[in-house]
Formats: C-alpha cells, sequence, structure tokens
C-alpha cells in the first residue's frame, strides 16, 4: 500500500511545480502558503493539492496553510531531493545541451558532471561549462565513480549500445531522451521521456475540438434546411 502511494506518479510529476511555485515565493520573502493558493496557480481541484501534500507526510494547519520553508524540505525529501544526484549526459547536440543549461536542476540537487559525445567537433569544448569528453572514454572516465544516474541523448539507432555499456559499469538508473524501448537487465530502471508524447495529446485535443466544431457546425447547417 505504502509502494503504490510513493509511485502515485501523477503526484510526482505535480510536485516539481510545487516546487517551483514554492520556492519563488520564498524569493519573495513570504512564509506561509495556503492549498487554495496553490490550487489556484495550479488550476487543479483542490482536494488534489490536499491529497498531493499529505502524501509528503507534512502537516498543515487549518486556516494558516503550511510554513513554505518546511513544505519544500518535505516535497524535497518525498522525491529524493535532499541530497546530490550525479549524472553523467551522454550525447551533447541540442537536447543535450538544453538540459545542460536547464537552471532549475541546481534546486534540486542534480548535478550533470560529466559529458561524452562521439563527435569529435565537440569534444574538448565546453558546453554550459561543462567539458565535453570523448564517448570512446566513456568506461575509462567512469570507472569507480558510476554515477547515480546516467542521461542519454543519442539517436535513436546509438541508445541501446550507449545503454549496455552504461549497464556494463554498472549503471542502475537511466534517464532515456531517446525515442526507443531499451532492452535492460530487471534490475536497471528506465525513466523513458517521448518528447513527441506531449505534442500528441495537444494536437489529438486540437483535432478533436475541430471535428467537434465541424459537427456542431453541420447540426446547425441541417436544422436551418428544417424551417
Amino acid at each position: 500500500m505504502q509502494r503504490d502511494k510513493i509511485l502515485n506518479t501523477p503526484t510526482i510529476r505535480r510536485m516539481p511545480t510545487y516546487l517551483h511555485k514554492l520556492l519563488k515565493m520564498q524569493l519573495e520573502g513570504k512564509t506561509r502558503v495556503s492549498s487554495t493558493e496553490l490550487a489556484e496557480y495550479m488550476n487543479i481541484e483542490l482536494i488534489v493539492v490536499r491529497k498531493d501534500i499529505a502524501l509528503t507526510g507534512i502537516s498543515g494547519q487549518r486556516r494558516v496553510g503550511y510554513e513554505i520553508d518546511e513544505l519544500i524540505r518535505y516535497i524535497k525529501a518525498y522525491l529524493g531531493w535532499e541530497n546530490t544526484i550525479r549524472a553523467t549526459l551522454i550525447g551533447a547536440g541540442s537536447l543535450g545541451s538544453a538540459l545542460l543549461g536547464y537552471d532549475d536542476f541546481s534546486h534540486y540537487g542534480f548535478v550533470i558532471d560529466t559529458v561524452f559525445d562521439s563527435d569529435a567537433a565537440k569534444v574538448g569544448k565546453l558546453i554550459r561549462g561543462c567539458e565535453v569528453f570523448d564517448a570512446a572514454t566513456l568506461e575509462t572516465r567512469l570507472a569507480g565513480q558510476v554515477p547515480d544516474i546516467a542521461i542519454i541523448c543519442v539517436s535513436n539507432a546509438a541508445a541501446q549500445s550507449v545503454a549496455d555499456r552504461l549497464v556494463a559499469l554498472g549503471v542502475r538508473y537511466i534517464w532515456n531522451f531517446a525515442n526507443v524501448a531499451l532492452q535492460v537487465p530487471d534490475n536497471v530502471i528506465v525513466q523513458r521521456e517521448v518528447i513527441a508524447g506531449g505534442l500528441a495529446m495537444l494536437t489529438v485535443r486540437i483535432k478533436n475540438e475541430r471535428e467537434g466544431s465541424k459537427k456542431s457546425g453541420l447540426r446547425k447547417f441541417f436544422r436551418n434546411l428544417k424551417r
């Protein structure tokens, strides 16, 4: 039962947005926040916010809300962000470079401390302050200091071979941005991010709304014919 609560995926996905809002309020000098404020910011039902926050273990006060500093600590602890998380990035192309430039990672204790690429034009250069190493040296450089997470931002064709090398090194957690289902041992966890998935959700809504408008227009047209 407790494991099911921890793996409540919609809640986990909302937590970083709560945290973003709380950190902004903290910078503004605010000290308390109510569930209502968070619900309005997230544009979701109040009961959803209350259930989400309850899973962190914090207790708010009726009509007073939560202490912002304390809620930030509880959310970070729930997400496992209270300690530094080391990561290595394989693939310093457009997407990989964008991840290196994502400033909010610093708020999460998430540090990308090694970057690899197979493109000779990128090797040795600094991207967002990180030196790019030759992907051929991955085993040598990571031996004895296996990262907590490996981020794969290579082509679909290269993703599986990169994953195999990482697994052989002892990496157990992979954040995969290649649009391919990686085959890994049962003790390795892969979080797959399909960027086109979000686009698909949006375009399907556009399609449905447009089709709904067309059907509505046709119904109106036929009603007028009957008059």
